[in-house]
């Protein structure tokens, strides 16, 4: 086979071709802020850890030689110890760690990988997220649950617990029945049992998208996530509805986006030479995939809120940045791997 899968069944490669500069212009955090104006000096306070992170970042240019090198299995080994690893993150709470927004400054880069085996999970695949890093931390599981109308993934803290009552239970991916639109809630309760100040009511942590092209899913697909903004203190504005027209899908397509930001995949671009899409995943993806993808925010399409892409058959890696959290950022990694998109 061709060294590049060929555009017309995976169409987002990866080229890496330049060294990483962000520059940054501008403070990222103030994108997403939306309760309030942030105050002036939480920002010059929060200006210096990103440069430890950028340096972090900066050092492995070396990886940019897998830039084209796609497709071949045998190239994963090599791939493995160049794709540069996570800076060290301590994860002493898990159930916090996993619904806390990525410090600002630090990209915390995990691995996401596919077990299809056993008896049903040909259909219904457990999903596994870890760290990427020498101690590979285990933060999340997911799974289809297999009597649902629609796509319904439980995401979990326990890798081998991954029922609904249980209370490893931490959030949810739910689609709409075209399997085009994708909310994400977290633990809470749902609406009808709501106490009488509906603080134990669910929150929404993220919208998703999708919309085919000319090409239907053949070609680059196009995302839309939708997040909770940040207020001044840097946390997530908690949103919950108190029914479905209160979500953050129907505040987007109303409009009303108090609180609320939108975000969009970044547009892969052409490439002559190797007859692909193109995104620039600095070494930390190694196969084209219509799969792979970066989170950017329209205002500044240098700060990569998230990205994901293919490793090996059954591996991804999935990195994040402030303000997604890790369930947020796991969730939307496995809308994309969703029955109705992956018709590839």
């Amino acid at each position: 086979p061709p060294a590049t899968t060929s555009s017309d069944e995976e169409d987002d490669s990866d080229a890496s071709t330049k060294p990483i500069r962000s520059e940054k212009k501008k403070n990222p955090a103030s994108l997403f802020q939306t309760g309030g104006d942030p105050p002036k000096e939480k920002k010059t306070k929060k200006k210096a850890p990103p440069k430890a992170a950028e340096s972090e970042e900066e050092t492995p240019e070396t990886p940019q030689k897998n830039s084209n090198k796609k497709g071949k299995g045998k190239k994963s080994k090599k791939a493995k110890e160049e794709r540069p690893p996570s800076p060290v993150i301590e994860v002493d709470n898990l159930e916090e760690f996993v619904l806390q927004p990525a410090p600002q400054g630090v990209t915390i880069k995990c691995r996401v990988t596919r077990d299809k085996k056993g008896m049903d999970r040909g259909l219904y695949p457990t999903y596994y997220l870890h760290l990427d890093n020498d101690k590979k931390v285990f933060l999340l599981a997911g799974r289809k649950r297999k009597k649902s109308k629609t796509s319904n993934y439980l995401i979990s803290i326990d890798p081998t617990d991954l029922s609904r009552g249980g209370e490893n239970f931490i959030g949810k991916l739910r689609s709409n029945l075209m399997g085009t639109k994708f909310t994400v809630f977290d633990n809470g309760a749902n609406p009808d049992r709501a106490n009488a100040n509906w603080s134990n009511v669910r929150q929404e942590l993220s919208a998703v998208v999708y919309e085919t092209n000319v090409l239907g899913f053949k070609g680059p697909r196009k995302m839309t996530v939708i997040i909770p903004g940040m207020n001044a203190d840097n946390e997530r504005v908690p949103i919950r509805p108190r029914n479905d027209n209160d979500g953050l899908l129907m505040r987007w397509q109303n409009k009303n986006m108090d609180n609320v930001i939108e975000l969009h995949n970044k547009a892969p671009v052409w490439n002559d030479e190797t007859q692909s899409y193109v995104l620039n995943f600095h070494g930390r993806v190694t196969h084209a995939s219509v799969k792979n993808f970066q989170i950017v925010h329209g205002s500044d399409p240098d700060y990569i809120v998230m990205q994901f892409g293919r490793v090996a058959d059954d591996a991804f890696t999935m990195d994040y940045n402030y303000p997604l959290c890790a369930v947020q950022a796991f969730a939307i990694a496995l809308s994309s791997f969703d029955g109705k998109l992956a018709c590839e």
